[in-house]
């Protein structure tokens, strides 16, 4: 055949291809848009109510006689049910002044450096975290900044279960208590890092506050923390703020979450130790990275 004969059917196949890629592309681009909205849009429900593990597992397969032959459809996108992303738990100067005036209420007084804390610690005041196949630390805390209060080991190991339970995966402690003389020094190195002393400090420093690594954590079980946290919150037991930049959820928990433990002063084994030499210690990189 003629070349002049073939060539006006070549370029209307031709025509045809590239508008079959572009409605590709275009469909391409309304799911990315779709999966934006659906990690940046507010909970439709009351973000209250913790969800279940039924209510995160995937959506079953599509029937075989039923399979939606649109490659850019819903089955690849998120598998977390009620269609939408729960709206970031952010941090903000009120929470953080809320969160010292919490602890203060519960008879807490910032741990001033580490003769301190490891007097609290011989007398009980602090106890080690709750660590088990459920919940880990970071390898690089140092072992004598592995403890908290007792009522925040309660909620560590609760919401750890509850965890594990639904995600067969553990929950990592990035950063725990923080002496006053440590928490100085990693204001130094790190901008995001509370004030150690003032009218507004580092909860951390009194023992009752908890850093939980979400780097590692899908998007499935991200929105499952928000919510389980933000229930936890709203009856006024815990304080979270979900930090971006050291990608954690900051959590300040407080008696009223664990009432059956005994109140005792965290002063009452010697007062308040003069602060030591301690200040010179050096600042080990997890805790350099998580800045409340």
């Amino acid at each position: 055949m003629p070349e002049s004969e073939g060539r006006p059917a070549t370029e209307a196949r031709a025509v045809r291809d590239n508008s079959s890629a572009e409605q590709d592309r275009a469909r391409a681009t309304q799911y990315d848009a779709r999966a934006e909205q659906s990690i940046a849009a507010p909970v439709a429900e009351s973000a209250a109510v913790p969800a279940t593990a039924a209510e995160l597992e995937p959506a079953q397969a599509p029937a075989a006689n039923n399979v939606d032959p649109n490659p850019f459809t819903e089955r690849a996108s998120l598998s977390i049910r009620r269609g939408v992303m729960p709206t970031p738990l952010r941090g903000s100067l009120a929470l953080l002044e809320r969160q010292d005036e919490r602890l203060k209420a519960d008879g807490l007084e910032p741990i001033q450096d580490e003769a301190d804390l490891t007097a609290r610690i011989a007398h009980h005041l602090l106890t080690p975290l709750p660590l088990s196949e459920a919940l880990t630390v970071n390898p690089e805390l140092p072992m004598h900044h592995r403890y908290c209060r007792p009522w925040t080991a309660r909620f560590l190991a609760d919401l750890a279960r509850a965890h594990e339970a639904a995600f067969h995966r553990p929950l990592e402690v990035s950063s725990a208590v923080r002496p006053v003389a440590y928490q100085e020094q990693l204001t130094r190195i790190n901008g995001n890092a509370a004030p150690a002393e003032g009218a507004i400090f580092s909860p951390h420093e009194m023992g009752a506050t908890v850093d939980l690594a979400k780097k590692q954590m899908s998007l499935d079980e991200i929105a499952w923390m928000r919510r389980h946290l933000l229930a936890l919150e709203l009856e006024g037991k815990i304080d979270v703020e979900e930090e971006f930049d050291q990608a954690c959820f900051h959590i300040s928990v407080y008696r009223s979450y664990f009432p059956e433990h005994a109140a005792r002063p965290s002063s009452a084994h010697s007062g308040r130790t003069r602060r030591s030499a301690n200040r010179t210690q050096p600042v080990p990189a997890v805790d350099a990275q998580s800045g409340q």
